[in-house]
């Protein structure tokens, strides 16, 4: 997946949150000062770009619909950041989260025994 800017991300949140939509739903969801749906159609074209978005006609203009989910972009992203800044260890994210209080032992256990099951359910 091709990173997205911060702007484009803000926008794609909102597109996540009401789903198929036209730039001037999106921006209508914007405080004041709003920004014009031409602004918005701009970043909308920038996503369909690079394939986060689809189109289709309605009436006299389109419609767009996400094809990248949010949790699916947010695996991603995550990814991202471990690669970054954590070496690709996925360890050294837990013992960070850890440190933090983010995590705790019983969490932690939790989380075994669901891989544990997941990984008897597949020799089964």
């Amino acid at each position: 997946m091709e990173k997205l800017t911060s702007k484009e991300e803000e926008v794609m949140e909102l597109i996540w949150q009401i789903g198929q939509c036209a730039p001037k739903d999106v921006s209508s969801l914007y405080p004041e000062p709003q920004p014009s749906a031409n602004a918005i159609a701009q970043v909308f074209q920038a996503l369909e770009k690079k394939g986060y978005l689809t189109h289709e006609p309605k009436g006299r203009g389109f419609v767009y619909r996400p094809i990248v989910d949010k949790q699916t972009y947010g695996r991603g992203r995550l990814s991202s950041v471990i690669n970054r800044f954590f070496s690709d260890s996925y360890m050294s994210v837990v013992s960070a989260l850890m440190q933090e209080d983010k995590v705790t032992e019983a969490d932690l256990l939790q989380y075994l025994a669901d891989l544990k099951r997941k990984d008897e359910s597949k020799e089964g």
